[in-house]
C-alpha cells in the first residue's frame, strides 16, 4: 500500500514537472519565434483566429475576428484607403453621382488630428459654419488623439449610417477660437458646377469631380457661345476632389497640347501619361483658377496641369497637398469593396506636390469674419455677391489686364 503511495506521488510530481517544462518551454519557444523573425502566413492568421474563438475567457465570435483583422489591415496603410461596407460602398457610389447623406464634410488625417478638407455647401457642416482647416478636437466628448484617429473616423461614418447626430468640438485657427457644435446627418445633393457671368466674364465654380463634371461644363461652353467674354475663372476652392477622370477630362477642355498628369504605381495599369487633345473650348481667352487650402486631389490634377502648361494663372492660397490616387475595387461577395492607395501622380512637370501642395501665382490671402454672435460665415467666399469674393474681384482684375 506503501509503496503504490509512493508510485503515484512519483507520477504526480513528475506530471507537475512535465506540466512545468512545457510550460516553460511554450513560452521559450514563442519568444524565439518572435526575434527570430518568422513569417507570418494566411494559414497562421486561421490559427489565431480559431485559438481566440476557442480559448479566450470572453466569448468573441468569428465574424468580430475577422472584422478586426481587416480592420487592422487598413490601419497598417494610408488614411485614404480601408474597406466598404454595401451601405458605405453605395454611399461613395452616389456621391460620385451627386447625391450624399451624412454630414457633409471631407477630412484628412496627419500629424494625429483629423483636418477638414472642405465642407460641402449646404451641408450640415456648412451650415454649422465649419471651414477648411479646422480641426476635429473632440468627438462625442471624446479627445481626439493619435491613437483612437481610426476609431473616431469609424465612429462619424457610423453615426452618419445610423442617422443620428454627433457632438463635435472644432478648434479654428481663422477664428482663433474653440466651438461645440451638434451636427444631424442629412441628405445632400451636390451639383457638379455653378455657372454665371460676372462683368462679362465666365465663372464656373466646380464643387465636386463627380461623374457628369466635364459634361456639365461642356454644356456650360454652349450656353455661352453667342457671348463674347473676356475670360474664364474656373473656382475649385474648398473643393476636396473626386474622380481623376474628370480632372483630366476638364483638364484636357482647356489644352490642345501637354501632359495633363502621370500616375505611378506598383502594378502594370497603374503607371500611365495623360495628355491633352487638340479639341479646346474657349479659345485664346485668358484663363484664372481659384485655389485654396480646400483644394485637394482632384483639384490639384486640374490646377497644376493648367497652371505647368502656361495655359492659366492660379490666385489664392497654396493648395492642400494630396497627391495619390484611390481606386475603388469591388470584392466578390455580399456587395463590399476596398478603397485603396493604388498610384501617386505627378504633375505635368513631373512634380510630386503630396504633403507640400500647389503655390498659387498670385497669391491672395483668406479672410474670415463672423456677421453674427453664433455662426462665423467666409466672407472671401461669397458667390451670392461675388465682387465682394477678395479672390474672385482679384481674378478679374488680372482678366481684365491680360485684355489690355
Amino acid at each position: 500500500m506503501h509503496q503504490s503511495l509512493r508510485y503515484l506521488a512519483c507520477f504526480i510530481c513528475g506530471v507537475l514537472v512535465a506540466m512545468s517544462v512545457s510550460l516553460s518551454s511554450s513560452e521559450h519557444t514563442f519568444i524565439r519565434a518572435e526575434s527570430s523573425g518568422q513569417e507570418y502566413d494566411l494559414a497562421l492568421l486561421y490559427d489565431v483566429i480559431d485559438t481566440v474563438e476557442t480559448y479566450y475567457l470572453n466569448q468573441v465570435e468569428r465574424p468580430e475576428l475577422i472584422k478586426a483583422a481587416i480592420d487592422g489591415v487598413f490601419k497598417h496603410l494610408d488614411p485614404y484607403s480601408g474597406f466598404l461596407n454595401r451601405q458605405a460602398f453605395q454611399s461613395l457610389t452616389d456621391s460620385n453621382k451627386g447625391e450624399y447623406f451624412g454630414f457633409g464634410f471631407e477630412v484628412a488625417t496627419e500629424g494625429g488630428k483629423i483636418t477638414v478638407i472642405t465642407p460641402f455647401a449646404g451641408s450640415p457642416a456648412a451650415n454649422a459654419g465649419i471651414m477648411p482647416g479646422d480641426v476635429i478636437s473632440h468627438f462625442n466628448e471624446v479627445e481626439v488623439t493619435e491613437s483612437n484617429l481610426n476609431m473616431v473616423l469609424t465612429g462619424i461614418k457610423q453615426h452618419s449610417q445610423q442617422n443620428q447626430a454627433i457632438n463635435l468640438t472644432v478648434v479654428s485657427d481663422a477664428l482663433d477660437e474653440q466651438r461645440e457644435l451638434i451636427l444631424s446627418p442629412s441628405h445632400v445633393h451636390i451639383e457638379s458646377i455653378q455657372a454665371r457671368v460676372i462683368n462679362n466674364i465666365g465663372y464656373i465654380n466646380i464643387a465636386n469631380f463627380q461623374s457628369d463634371a466635364a459634361k456639365a461644363i461642356i454644356k456650360q461652353s454652349i450656353a455661352w457661345q453667342e457671348l463674347q467674354l473676356d475670360g474664364v475663372i474656373l473656382d475649385v476652392r474648398n473643393n476636396p476632389g473626386g474622380l481623376l477622370d474628370q480632372a483630366i477630362e476638364i483638364a484636357d477642355l482647356f489644352l490642345d497640347k501637354g501632359r495633363i498628369v502621370s500616375t505611378q504605381g506598383r502594378f502594370f495599369d497603374a503607371n500611365e501619361d495623360y495628355y491633352a487633345s487638340k479639341h479646346t473650348i474657349f479659345n485664346q481667352l485668358p484663363v484664372a483658377v481659384l485655389i485654396n487650402k480646400g483644394s485637394a486631389s482632384a483639384s490639384e490634377v486640374l490646377a497644376a496641369a493648367l497652371q505647368e502648361n502656361d495655359r492659366a494663372v492660379l490666385l489664392g492660397e497654396k493648395s492642400f497637398g494630396k497627391g495619390t490616387v484611390q481606386s475603388l475595387i469591388p470584392m466578390l461577395s455580399q456587395g463590399n469593396a476596398i478603397k485603396l492607395t493604388i498610384a501617386k501622380y505627378n504633375t505635368p512637370k513631373g512634380n510630386d506636390i503630396h504633403s507640400v501642395g500647389i503655390a498659387p501665382d498670385i497669391k491672395v490671402d483668406f479672410n474670415t469674419v463672423s456677421t453674427n454672435t453664433n455662426v462665423p460665415i467666409i466672407t472671401a467666399y461669397n458667390l451670392d455677391d461675388p465682387l465682394k469674393d477678395l479672390h474672385i474681384s482679384s481674378a478679374i482684375n488680372w482678366i481684365s489686364q491680360n485684355n489690355n
